[in-house]
């Protein structure tokens, strides 16, 4: 139904500046993956589609251990050595279907907004349950379909929440794959983050396009939705900043003893 989304044609130009986000969200995403991740230190941990590598360098710091960034983008992965660099890190080349790993290497992996692209999830699910150890934990924020949060952006482009209904996959579909692999259901996790400090952070970043979901989207719409943000953008401005603040899914699941 849709078109495998190019990292290397044009995103990982954006990415970074699109996607970057303040460090006090990094840190809420590091608050809510200790709360799920095992409890002993330092933890080998997969960043599975480590894209830029935008939490690579905060896991690192977080857990102790190595963090293998795993990325099939060379082009995110020329990014992530530059704006991540960490001496605990690895950027390699790899997928879910063909992690770089040996098996039972890691005790938590991590997969954000990585869900949805991978072609072959059924390969996937049972990669990752190759190199988890029992015990480890598998963190994976992504949206799903039919219960998609009221993400700010999608005020301004009617469509978009209809795309992602589409493009990601139901939840119920996803936990009864992980299962049949091994990865039991622990707990979805509601996450409340900040993404910008204002509406005018906000379409300062959006404007770069870097959201994969407008890559399924006419230029039209984007063009019509860009205009109407921009223009909601500068009515905010002088305002009292508001901190633009989303929800977000984590599914948490974790390897039984094969």
């Amino acid at each position: 139904m849709h078109n495998r989304v190019d990292y290397d044609e044009g995103l990982h130009a954006v990415y970074e500046r699109g996607r970057v986000l303040p460090p006090e969200t990094v840190a809420t995403w590091m608050a809510a993956l200790e709360r799920n991740a095992p409890t002993r230190r330092p933890l080998t941990v997969l960043d599975l589609g480590s894209g830029t590598g935008r939490f690579s360098d905060a896991l690192a710091d977080t857990f102790g251990g190595p963090v293998h960034g795993v990325e099939p983008s060379a082009r995110m992965r020329e990014v992530a050595a530059a704006a991540h660099p960490h001496p605990r890190v690895t950027y390699s080349d790899g997928r879910a279907e063909a992690i770089p790993l040996p098996d039972n290497s890691c005790d938590l992996a991590v997969m954000f907004l990585v869900l949805h692209h991978v072609e072959h999830r059924t390969l996937g699910v049972k990669e990752l349950a190759r190199v988890l150890r029992p015990g480890a934990r598998l963190c994976v924020h992504s949206g799903f379909s039919g219960q998609m949060h009221d993400h700010v952006w999608y005020r301004f482009f009617p469509r978009a929440r209809q795309v992602d209904d589409m493009v990601f996959p139901r939840l119920d579909e996803v936990i009864a794959q992980f299962a049949e692999a091994g990865l039991r259901y622990v707990t979805l996790d509601h996450v409340d983050q900040q993404v910008a400090a204002s509406l005018p952070a906000y379409f300062e970043r959006f404007r770069h396009r870097s959201f994969s979901t407008l890559q399924h989207m006419s230029e039209e719409e984007i063009a019509e939705g860009m205009a109407a943000m921009q223009a909601a953008a500068r009515r905010a401005e002088g305002a009292p900043p508001e901190p633009v603040i989303q929800t977000a899914d984590m599914l948490v699941l974790e390897r039984v003893d094969a």
